[in-house]
Parts: structure tokens; C-alpha cells; sequence
């Protein structure tokens, strides 16, 4: 027997299968899409069986595999034809798309750590003669106790009995020794909250639980607080009581700790959870409760749509319109994408839900390639808050540079009433970059062509884009002059401004540098949510999804940072984010208020968000993509050529235009090479080229062929992005 098998290494020029011959031990065991041992050159490495046959068609000597590194992992039909679709739709390297199905302790890698934990148990031997070793063994009275322990209880830990004792039992073949999985994450059904649909809830409920046995893809539209994860709740329920699994993606882990309390309660021991925050161990124990089937319920982010579930009745996508779904390295797939995939192998329905949907998913649900269900009000007594613009031109003559007058007003009353505030403003750190006013330096990272961002906790000048760090000097390195001026404004400043100006208020800031470590972020949500502290300050993951009863007042600070990326998405997230945190004030009985401070009240954009009309949004933004030819009336693909030297960088990336100029379809569209939004990345400079196209079978095959072009080209790399969420 021999088996085609992929090797570990993620090159494009070893992308391809090798034939290994089985050994004769190993041909009862081995099975497609098992984890290997082969040799490979002088070195032994793992990979993948893809195929396995009778015979080989190469004539010179074959190795044989060295040995099957776990029976237990095995890639079924379904995960095995995922990974040949992202090698499709993605162009990467095809041990990259299996790769990317895995936690990392399971991928095809040299594995330093064993992540299996197990507790030890001990039981009776009920092949052994307990009567004769009692009467022959009548002074060995802690022998005898262990005995009738065990006689009364079946089985016991081992570890709670005498071991002395214990081992001579076991020795005289008395008791049996077994081990018992044991996983770092378990959860208890708690109390579970019953919640009595509304008639609009209930109307959307009935008609995706109609689709329970066939596939159909729903665009669920519904406010913020509209009670979209109580529809989900109630779905997942009937997907189970049927014996078929459920899988709900959710895009931030910061979303994760309310929702999944929420499935604990419900469900328990029934969920598996999936995301980044967990430590290794942890997302090894969670996916080998999904494999052993020992659940039926996984939640998790953008990787948890490769969970091994077998028979899934309902597959769910919470704010749909999310960017996080979107992988940023190889492979550089869509989540959603493999979601519907899944959908369709085991015809069954997608639930996309958003307050704020994606334009081309408002398009494709438009034209009736999706199924529209609406919730256009919020559950119970709450009702949506009232939106405040504030034109910070006329605050900054008044020296309200940071809060204007309205929203700081607004904050004493709240503060006064015991009523809580989230402030939002999409940028960490302290300083946006720090210049001296006697010479002009100003600090930049050595490997991008960005400032550094000053972290005055702890005193750090940062990159966000390649994590180069430095520690901040008194005087200016250039001049030497005490001349050093903080300029911009991040969270941190913020939060020292907002303590300054309410000494009284509790405060609590969530961001990248506050939620690095482990469980931050759910102590954090729990700890405002049981209301032990006034203000939460925070970046755009305190933007979505969040239920926080008290709150009552939303503040988002420099809304426009968003709005002047140079990004044809750069109004739809603006609209989606500003949407989604005014979404989380006034909730519950008492009326929400929301101030957005900008210096562009007149945008069309922010006038939307004020009138909390998505309909007017998507109509105009719509006509400007029509018009400037973007998604949805056109596909978009781009290409980064990158390259040590910017002369050869540049170069190759013309090269490249011209030929794709001379190759694509009459009426695609081919742009640039125009240099990427930041040139100069980890010592890397970056052209980009951006393809627009409807129809244009061939496109594909062109981009692999200048894909195999620079495989073996060491100067100049080539990043294939199709369908690219931002440019």
C-alpha cells in the first residue's frame, strides 16, 4: 500500500504530495487525512495523508512512513474538501489551507508540548478472586478498606486512596488502573432564562425553523436590541433536541464572554468554545470535545468555522458585516464564505445577523439570492436612544479640545444619577506621535514607514504595525532640547483626562494594552455590568454586542478617525461603528442618549448615524460604489508585490500590471501600481495592484500563473487578496 502525503513545510514551491510506502503494521490503521511521520531528505517531518492506493507509478526506491502520529485525528470527507476550496478560492499553498483547519497543537508540525490531561481512576479487577484475596490477605486491613471502598463505589480517584495499599492491590492484579480525559474548561447548566419571544421575534423564529431541512441563507436585519441572540438561542435548541449540532461565529472575543454565559446557562456542558484568548491547552481540550462528539453546541471566532462538528443543523453569524471575519494573512479567506460552504455540504441553513449588513449582503438579500427577515424594534420597554451631534470646530475656541460642553454635562448627570457611560474613541495609547518643537524630529519606526504611538503607562513609543518598541527619552535624541510635545489623542490620554475632570467617577478603560492578559476581557464586562464602575472608555470592541442595562449614555469621541482612511469601506464602517455603539445605550426601561463629537456634522454619513436610518446609508452609499465601480457591482482582487528594494519592488509590480493588462478580459479593470496605505512595513516596501472585474472566467488561472512566476524568486514576494474587505 502507498500513500500520497503533504509535507509540513508552507512553500509554494513544495506544494504537492509525495508517495511514501506503508508499512505492513501501519496498513490496518492508516486512513485519509490522518497526521504522519515521514522522512524527508535527512530530516523527519510531518504532514498529511491525502490519498492512499495500491500502487505507485514511480519507479525509483520509496521511503516508508516512519509512524501515525495520533489515530484519534483523522480529517474527514468534509473538512479535507474545505481545505481544496480555500486552495481554490484563497490561491494559497495547500498544507497552508490544512493547516488553518487546526488548532496549533494538532497541525503537522514537531510538537514540544502534550496538551492531553487525564485524571486517574481505580477500579475492581472483575476478572480476580476478591473473596479467596480477602480471606488469604485478612491482617492487610488497609488493603480490605480499599476493597469495600471500591465494592461500594465502583470506581475511585486514585489519588484519594492510600497508595501503599493502592499499589500492592495493583500489583496483585486486584484493581485496575484507567485514565479519564480531563479538560480545562467545564461549565454546569445554570439558570436558564426564559424568555418569551415577541410577535416580530417570534415571526422570524418560525420562518427560519421552517428551513431546519434544507438550505437557505437569511439575512436577519434587526436593531440593536432587538433580541437577535434570543432568536438564535431558541434555533440552536431545536437543532439539538433533534441530535444535530449548531455552530454561532461571533467577531470579537470580547463578544464571546456574554454570549457564551448566556449558552452555559441554557445549554452547559453541551458548548465548546473557540477562540484566540485561550491558552493552547485549552483550545486542544475544546476541539477534542468537538471531535469525540461530546458536544453539540461550538462558539467561536473567525477559526471556529473549521470546528469538526459532524452533522450540523444551523449554522449562525452574529454581526455579520464584522471585517474580523476576514482572514489578513494565508490563507486570506472569508469565514462566512466557508460557513456557506458548510451550509450547502450539509443542506442546511446560514443565518447572517447584523443591525448594520454588509452592503453586498443587503444587495445579494435585495435581489433575492438571500431571504430578508427584519426586526425593526427594540424588546420590552426600550426604544432608541436620542443621537446629539456636536461640531467640535466651535468647542475647540471655547478650549473643549478632548469633551465638548453637552457631552460633559451629560456625563455629571449620568454620574449623578447612578447611570453608567461608555465613551468611545478608536485609537490606544496616549500620543498619536511626539515632536519636538525646537528641531521638528519626530519619532518614526525604523522597520515602517509610520510614527510611533506613545504609551505613557509604560512609557513606550509603539508600532501597531510590526510591534517595534523603544522607551521614550526626556530630551529630544536629536537636538537634545527639552522641546518633546504630545500630539493626537488615544485611550489612555483620555482616560487620564476623563479622571481629571471627574475625580469622583470610577473609571475603566478596555483595550489592546488593558485586555493583553488572559480572562481580561470577561472580568472586565462583568465587573461593569455588575456596576463597579461609572465609565467604561474603550476602542471598537466595546462597540458591539454588548448588553449593559445601566448604560445611558454613549460619547464617541473624534468619530471622523475612521472616515479619513483612504478606504472605499471607510463609510461603511464609520456608519457601521458609530450604528453599533449608540446601540448600546438605553437598552433596557431607561431612555439612551448618545453624543458623536466630529468636525464634519454635514457628512451624510453621520447625519445617517443621527437619524438611525441604515435604509438612507445604503442608498446612497450604493450609488457612489455604482458609480466608482466597487462591490457589489464589481468583484475586487488585490495584489501586493513586496520587495526589500523599492527601485526592483516597483519595478516587478509594473511588470506584473502590464502583463495582467495584456491577459484579463476586454473589460476588467486593472489599477496601479500605486504604493500600499503603508508603504514601508517591517523593512518591506509594498506596491499594490487592484484588479475590478464581473466576468472573467480566466482571471484566476492568470493570477496562479504569475503566482508560480515568483516562487523561487527570493527578492520579490506576491500576496494574492481576493475579494479583499479593505484595500
Amino acid at each position: 500500500m502507498f500513500a500520497k502525503v503533504i509535507i509540513e513545510y508552507a512553500t509554494k514551491k513544495l506544494d504537492q504530495t509525495f508517495i511514501y510506502k506503508v508499512p505492513l503494521v501501519l496498513q490496518a490503521k492508516i486512513k485519509v487525512g490522518m497526521k504522519v511521520l515521514v522522512p524527508f531528505g535527512n530530516k523527519k517531518i510531518y504532514g498529511f495523508v491525502l490519498e492512499l492506493s495500491n500502487k505507485a507509478e514511480e519507479n525509483f526506491a520509496i521511503k516508508e512512513i516512519e509512524k501515525i502520529v495520533d489515530e484519534e485525528l483523522v480529517l474527514n470527507e468534509e473538512l479535507l474538501q474545505i481545505a481544496d476550496y480555500l486552495c481554490t478560492t484563497t490561491l494559497c499553498p495547500k498544507i497552508s489551507a490544512l493547516q488553518t483547519l487546526l488548532p496549533s497543537s494538532f497541525k503537522a508540525k514537531r510538537q514540544k508540548s502534550n496538551y492531553e490531561l487525564s485524571d486517574t481512576f481505580v477500579k475492581l479487577n472483575p476478572e480476580a478472586n476478591i473473596y479467596a484475596y480477602q480471606k488469604n490477605n485478612a491482617r492487610a486491613l488497609r488493603q480490605l478498606a480499599i476493597i469495600d471502598q471500591l465494592e461500594k463505589n465502583g470506581s475511585m480517584l486514585k489519588k484519594d486512596l492510600a497508595s501503599s495499599s493502592l499499589n500492592t492491590l495493583i500489583n496483585n492484579n486486584v484493581v485496575l488502573c484507567y485514565k479519564v480525559p480531563k479538560y480545562r474548561l467545564n461549565q454546569n447548566k445554570g439558570q436558564a432564562h426564559r424568555v418569551i419571544l415577541t410577535v416580530e421575534q417570534d415571526k422570524v423564529y418560525k420562518q427560519i425553523k421552517a428551513a431546519l431541512n434544507h438550505q437557505e441563507t437569511f439575512l436577519l436585519y434587526g436593531i440593536t436590541g432587538s433580541g437577535k441572540t434570543e432568536i438564535y438561542l431558541k434555533l440552536i435548541a431545536d437543532v439539538v433536541k433533534k441530535g444535530k449540532t449548531a455552530l454561532l461565529l461571533v467577531p470579537e472575543i470580547v463578544l464571546t464572554a456574554q454570549i457564551v454565559k448566556r449558552f452555559y446557562q441554557e445549554f452547559g456542558s453541551q458548548v465548546a468554545i473557540l477562540h484566540s484568548a485561550l491558552s493552547e491547552g485549552e483550545k486542544h481540550d475544546e476541539y477534542l470535545k468537538i471531535k469525540r462528539q461530546e458536544v453539540n453546541i461550538v462558539i467561536g471566532t473567525r477559526s471556529a468555522v473549521f470546528a469538526p462538528l459532524e452533522n450540523i443543523g444551523i449554522i449562525i453569524i452574529d454581526e455579520e458585516h464584522s471585517v474580523t471575519f476576514k482572514q489578513e494573512n494565508t490563507p486570506r479567506y472569508n469565514a462566512k464564505d466557508i460557513a456557506s460552504f458548510r451550509a450547502k455540504y450539509h443542506n442546511i441553513p446560514l443565518v447572517l445577523g447584523s443591525a448594520t449588513p454588509l452592503l453586498e449582503t443587503k444587495a445579494r438579500a435585495d435581489k433575492k439570492v438571500f431571504t430578508l427577515l427584519t426586526l425593526k424594534s427594540r424588546v420590552g420597554k426600550a426604544v432608541l436612544p436620542q443621537i446629539h451631534i456636536v461640531d467640535m470646530l466651535p468647542e475647540l475656541k471655547r478650549r473643549n479640545h478632548i469633551l465638548s460642553a453637552l457631552l460633559k454635562e451629560k456625563i455629571q448627570k449620568r454620574l449623578e444619577a447612578h447611570e453608567q457611560i461608555i465613551l468611545l474613541l478608536n485609537r490606544r495609547g496616549h500620543s498619536t506621535y511626539i515632536n519636538c518643537s525646537n528641531c521638528g524630529f519626530i519619532y518614526k519606526c525604523p522597520n515602517c514607514d509610520i510614527t510611533l504611538t506613545y504609551h505613557k503607562s509604560s512609557n513606550n513609543l509603539i508600532c501597531h504595525y510590526c510591534g517595534y518598541q523603544k522607551q521614550k527619552d526626556n530630551l529630544c535624541p536629536k537636538c537634545g532640547e527639552d522641546g518633546l510635545n504630545y500630539y493626537g489623542l488615544g485611550t489612555e490620554k483620555l482616560e487620564e483626562f476623563v479622571a481629571r475632570e471627574y475625580p469622583e467617577a470610577r473609571i475603566i478603560r478596555m483595550d489592546q494594552d488593558t485586555t493583553s492578559k488572559k480572562g481580561a476581557h470577561q472580568k472586565y464586562i462583568e465587573a461593569f455590568l455588575a456596576e463597579e464602575y461609572d465609565i467604561l472608555i474603550g476602542t471598537q470592541m466595546v462597540a458591539k454586542g454588548l448588553d449593559f442595562p445601566k448604560v445611558t449614555l454613549v460619547g464617541v469621541i473624534n468619530a471622523d478617525n475612521s472616515l479619513n482612511i483612504p478606504d472605499f469601506r471607510a463609510n461603511e464602517n464609520t456608519f457601521a461603528l458609530l450604528n453599533q455603539v449608540a446601540g448600546r445605550s438605553g437598552r433596557k426601561e431607561l431612555q439612551g442618549e448618545v453624543v458623536i463629537q466630529t468636525f464634519n456634522p454635514d457628512n451624510f454619513v453621520i447625519k445617517c448615524v443621527a437619524q438611525n436610518s441604515y435604509d438612507t446609508f445604503y442608498q446612497t452609499e450604493m450609488n457612489i460604489r455604482r458609480q466608482l465601480k466597487y462591490p457589489p457591482y464589481y468583484y475586487l482582487i488585490g495584489l501586493k508585490v513586496v520587495g526589500k528594494d523599492y527601485h526592483k519592488t516597483l519595478a516587478e509590480a509594473q511588470k506584473i500590471k502590464n502583463y495582467l493588462k495584456t491577459k484579463v478580459a476586454q473589460e476588467t479593470i486593472v489599477l496601479g501600481p500605486t504604493t500600499a496605505l503603508i508603504l514601508k512595513y517591517n523593512n518591506e516596501y509594498r506596491f499594490q495592484i487592484i484588479i475590478k472585474y464581473r466576468f472573467d472566467e480566466e482571471l484566476k488561472n492568470i493570477l496562479k500563473e504569475i503566482d508560480t512566476m515568483y516562487v523561487l524568486n527570493k527578492d520579490i514576494n506576491v500576496e494574492i487578496d481576493v475579494d479583499p474587505l479593505h484595500l
